[in-house]
């Protein structure tokens, strides 16, 4: 039986002193195509054991954290995808600053990383959307086919931005070929008129002139 393989664990966290559902840690555990049957999740104030099997991947992971300070396991939200566990992790402590790191232990692990999609800096978390707070935010997450579609919308757009910019470029096109019919005949015409200009006024000259011989 091969060894458990160590997920990544992406991380991104939010703090406030008096509203409890702005103080909390988004933990993201990428672990594709595990499902439901498959995962032990165990959530505790200051710890979270996690542990699955890919069948697909005919792979097992599991991983271990223990928290900087205690959660309210009660409060914990849950979002399983088939390419992640995404969890929000509410912090027992109301606090406006920040937890220095997630885990207890200050040493690096090379598993777990600074979550930035969600991140946002101390001093900046009043500006961040509120989309981007509680389940509201990682709800977006499996709406990936909503984005799918409105891409699918902006197509149809696009499309049909090209097909007005066609039609409108071909009577364009038919006026300049009805100004090219125009001048074609006008020239004719103009030579035929010129001609019989001409012609008219040869005529009393060389009748005149017959006039002048026979006086």
């Amino acid at each position: 039986m091969s060894t458990a393989q160590t997920p990544e664990v992406l991380w991104a966290q939010r703090s406030n002193k008096t509203d409890a559902e702005k103080n909390f840690i988004y933990l993201t555990i990428t672990v594709p195509d595990v499902q439901k049957s498959n995962l032990k999740l165990d959530v505790k104030s200051q710890s979270l054991t996690f542990s699955g099997h890919s069948d697909s991947l005919k792979r097992d992971y599991h991983v271990e954290l223990e928290f900087y300070d205690k959660i309210d396991e009660a409060e914990t939200k849950v979002n399983h995808t088939a390419k992640n566990i995404a969890l929000v992790l509410r912090k027992k402590e109301l606090k406006e600053e920040f937890w220095p790191r997630l885990l207890k232990d200050a040493k690096k692990v090379h598993f777990l990383k600074t979550d930035f999609d969600k991140w946002v800096d101390e001093d900046e978390q009043d500006e961040a959307p509120e989309d981007d707070l509680g389940m509201g935010g990682m709800g977006g997450m499996p709406g990936m086919g909503d984005m799918s579609s409105m891409m699918g919308g902006a197509g149809g757009d696009f499309g049909g931005i090209d097909f007005s910019k066609l039609g409108g470029a071909q009577p364009e096109e038919d006026d300049d070929d009805d100004d090219d019919d125009d001048d074609m005949p006008a020239l004719e015409g103009e030579d035929d008129d010129d001609a019989d200009e001409e012609g008219a006024k040869a005529a009393p000259k060389k009748t005149g002139s017959k006039i002048e011989e026979v006086a």
